[in-house]
């Protein structure tokens, strides 16, 4: 797969966010013409007391819901980079990353001034947990 290494990098940012606790969202977005899957939206969630994804599919019609562990979600969620995604967006509390793919599909990364102030509520209970 050819986005497969600039995801990666990507992804080790949700990774990181995740065990430090600043993970808010993850969308994935702006597809590539009129597509019957509109976005993906990912959320942690406990499942036998361990901290996995949700990847919910937002179709036009309807919604898909599921569960995977954090290293089966990147591979996931790859499938759908450029097709038909050309962006997906890490919200934290530190920052917001941009992972965007632009016509000549050159990859960028933009990181900005964060859009939340509190993570995951999900991600802060499951750490305080572990303590």
């Amino acid at each position: 797969m050819p986005f497969k290494e600039s995801f990666s990098e990507f992804y080790s940012k949700v990774k990181v966010s995740l065990e430090n606790g600043t993970f808010a969202k993850l969308t994935l977005a702006k597809t590539i013409g009129n597509t019957e899957l509109m976005n993906i939206y990912v959320r942690p969630v406990i499942e036998d007391n361990d901290l996995q994804l949700e990847l919910k599919f937002k179709f036009q019609k309807e919604e898909i819901v599921e569960i995977h562990t954090i290293d089966s979600a990147f591979n996931r969620l790859l499938e759908f980079i450029n097709n038909p995604f050309l962006s997906a967006i890490l919200f934290t509390t530190e920052f917001d990353l941009t992972y965007k793919l632009n016509k000549k599909r050159a990859v960028s990364m933009i990181e900005q001034f964060p859009s939340f102030t509190h993570a995951s509520p999900v991600i802060i209970d499951y750490l305080e947990s572990k303590k």
